[in-house]
């Protein structure tokens, strides 16, 4: 696995699971308890989320397959709904503005939800931790990266929210909708690329891998 592609799935994930985002959705939730409560609320809901996500990367494709569905179908199937979430992310309300409105009045049932899920462990994160981890295509030890880099955006998720209040006066409200804004262009021009993937691999399109490009003649 070269560079590119360590980059390429770092961004992903840390694009779908949004850290910026999650902040004022965490001050929220974490608003009515005691300050020395704010520690165990920030990591409850990061290993909560972690270990949902790292559920779906060992086993999201063997529960694919079992059904019989095909891989390819899947990145299509992702790609779209990666898509239509990165479109909610540049046009539609603010993560925070509709997970906020989700959340409890207990402090620690908040850091499960909206907290854990859906704002880290999001439905596009789910979906994006599979595609990464295509069994037929990804040797052991690539997935084990894999895992690795989800864990390394989940510990930068961890460090965010445990600053979560000196960032906030930072970048507000707007500042965190501006960020995920961009980011959702981001996983827009991802998910584009996933869905091309999976018309190359039901063989519906023949792309050639983006080394193999010429570059253009000057």
């Amino acid at each position: 696995m070269d560079f590119t592609s360590l980059a390429r799935e770092f961004v992903t994930l840390f694009v779908v699971i949004d850290p910026v985002g999650t902040i004022p959705v965490f001050l929220y939730a974490a608003a009515r308890a005691p300050r020395a409560l704010h520690r165990r609320i920030a990591l409850r809901a990061t290993i909560i989320a972690g270990l949902v996500l790292l559920a779906f990367l060992v086993g999201g494709q063997f529960l694919l397959e079992g059904l019989g569905l095909r891989f390819g179908s899947f990145q299509i199937a992702g790609g779209i709904v990666l898509f239509l979430f990165a479109l909610s992310m540049i046009f539609g309300d603010s993560k925070s503005d509709n997970e906020i409105s989700a959340a409890g009045r207990d402090p620690m049932a908040g850091a499960v939800f909206p907290l854990a899920m859906p704002s880290i462990a999001s439905p596009g994160a789910m979906l994006a931790i599979v595609v990464l981890t295509d069994n037929h295509s990804q040797t052991v030890a690539e997935q084990v990266i894999t895992a690795g880099i989800l864990v390394l955006v989940l510990a930068i998720t961890l460090a965010l929210l445990l600053a979560a209040t000196v960032i906030h006066k930072l970048i507000g409200n707007t500042g965190a909708s501006v960020i995920s804004r961009v980011m959702g262009i981001i996983l827009a021009t991802i998910a584009v690329d996933s869905i091309m993937g999976g018309l190359d691999a039901l063989g519906v399109l023949s792309l050639e891998p983006p080394e193999a490009i010429s570059a253009p003649l000057d």
